[in-house]
């Protein structure tokens, strides 16, 4: 075996004693390599702690680029990589009923309160709620086989959810976003990790995918132990899959895909490690809704990474409202850098960052520890 290269950073013990205390609680802890940076946070109330670690790219083979550890008195320790049918796959108990929020379980044994599988769909016993999966995606809306209901959506919400604009995405559509100042999806993803960086070896979700133009990148870079590829429009998902399958990237145990209301997120609290919303900010409902839905499911130092376009900083007051209200009928609108850090505050982000290229505005805050 080799040696151990385990840090620990612990504000709330004090003395030899609650270091000793804490040590012979992570006595278990995996053995990793001298090359692996391990970031952690650690929790001490009386006899019970939690501690989340990230690896580093550094991590060998042999060594899962995330390690979960969750430790009570007597102390247990459990990988976020489990087995079934033989074959090692990334824990699915971030997905959860976005009704009740409980959390969605393998079908392993019958005394699971919500169950589910990967393939085939899934069943909140809680709500009494079955979520179909369309084959190339798993339906994680409320309203998702509702034959009676249906909700209109703003119309720059509901362009997306055609067909032709599904298609036309990646096909000059998006493209076109360099007459606002977006540096090209190339850019925009080295920018992106750069703010995304601490969360490398987690899990992360791509919301509001569209045709997973940055899905893709994250799961060919390997950065992330599962991707999740989030919208809200069928036929953008359908062709995210479609453009999976020419690039040779399967729904497996790395990533997947998932059809969700961006408002009302079907994953348990304080599980995610990243949220990447490219271009969409500007097309979400009510994005004070969405981000507080961001913030509630990232871990604590969880990262949220977005990018939209900024308009009218320049115009005065008076005409400001008045753009706003005719624009704000087709899609969000956004005037200032201030505006964009004070919803992220809102909505309980800290550490408000950003960069601007003309109208274009990339920014990252973060859940506090």
């Amino acid at each position: 075996m080799v040696e151990a290269a385990v840090i620990v950073m612990c504000c709330a013990a004090r003395g030899k004693g609650a270091m000793a205390a804490t040590a012979a609680a992570v006595g278990q802890l995996r053995i990793l390599p001298d090359s692996c940076r391990l970031f952690s946070l650690l929790r001490l109330s009386q006899r019970r702690f939690e501690a989340r670690a990230w690896l580093s790219r550094a991590a060998t083979p042999h060594h899962p680029l995330a390690v979960l550890v969750r430790a009570s008195a007597p102390t247990s320790v459990e990988s976020s990589n489990l087995k079934l049918n033989g074959k090692t796959k990334p824990s699915m108990d971030v997905l959860a009923c976005p009704i009740c929020y409980s959390c969605f379980e393998r079908k392993e044994n019958g005394d699971s309160n919500v169950v589910s599988s990967s393939r085939g769909g899934a069943y909140c016993v809680n709500c009494r709620k079955a979520y179909s999966d369309k084959e190339a995606f798993l339906d994680l809306t409320v309203i998702n086989d509702s034959n009676e209901f249906s909700e209109s959506q703003p119309l720059f919400s509901e362009i997306f959810q055609s067909r032709l604009v599904s298609f036309l995405y990646e096909r000059g559509w998006r493209q076109n976003f360099v007459w606002g100042g977006f540096p090209g999806p190339n850019k925009e993803f080295e920018m992106a990790k750069e703010y995304l960086q601490p969360t490398f070896g987690g899990v992360i979700i791509d919301a509001s995918c569209a045709s997973g133009l940055f899905s893709r990148r994250f799961a060919k870079s390997r950065l992330y132990s599962l991707v999740v590829a989030l919208d809200y429009s069928e036929n953008m998902l359908r062709q995210c899959d479609e453009f999976n399958k020419q690039e040779g990237i399967l729904a497996d145990e790395s990533f997947i895909l998932v059809r969700a209301d961006i408002s009302r997120l079907p994953f348990v609290t304080n599980t995610i490690d990243a949220v990447h919303a490219g271009a969409a900010l500007h097309s979400w409902p009510s994005p004070s809704i969405a981000v507080a839905e961001i913030s509630r499911v990232l871990r604590p130092g969880g990262v949220f990474v977005a990018s939209t376009f900024i308009l009218g900083e320049s115009i005065p007051p008076q005409a400001n409202s008045l753009l706003r209200q005719n624009v704000g009928r087709f899609f969000q609108y956004f005037s200032s850098e201030r505006e964009l850090e004070g919803l992220c505050r809102a909505c309980g982000l800290v550490g408000f960052t950003c960069q601007r290229r003309g109208t274009f505005i990339m920014i990252s805050a973060t859940k506090p520890l």
